[in-house]
């Protein structure tokens, strides 16, 4: 198996484990020193360092849908990292202060950029 497809295989356990609540698959293929950022609108608003304050959002932000379903679009390859376009839908379970109240749908587009040490993601940038 290629590093491409070894690299596919992870990320698209880390997407389905994400899509289906399973926070503890989620976390198996990354590094105990994971990075996680979150960009949205050219802003970063969220930035997590190592396993556990990766965990701890993972849990936090799971409470916030009753589902949630990234579908990957395409994937380009780099030497260490793969950049996946994303497209979001959920349903949010809880009002926002922004004024979304449960039972709202989203639709997002962006990217999910990950990088990579050996098989192990390192460093996860969503971009929305």
């Amino acid at each position: 198996m290629s590093n491409d497809e070894i690299r596919r295989n992870i990320i698209e356990n880390y997407i389905d484990s994400y899509n289906s609540f399973e926070i503890e698959n989620m976390l198996k293929d990354l590094d105990e020193n994971i990075v996680f950022r979150n960009i949205a609108n050219g802003e970063v608003n969220l930035t997590t360092k190592g396993i556990a304050e990766f965990k701890a959002q993972a849990e936090q932000a799971k409470n916030l849908f009753s589902r949630r379903e990234q579908k990957i679009i395409g994937l380009k390859f780099g030497a260490d990292e793969v950049e996946a376009e994303i497209f979001y839908n959920g349903t949010i379970a809880v009002d926002f202060p922004n004024g979304l109240k449960s039972g709202s749908q989203i639709e997002l587009g962006g990217k999910s950029i990950f990088r990579f040490a050996g098989d192990k993601i390192i460093e996860i940038e969503d971009i929305s």
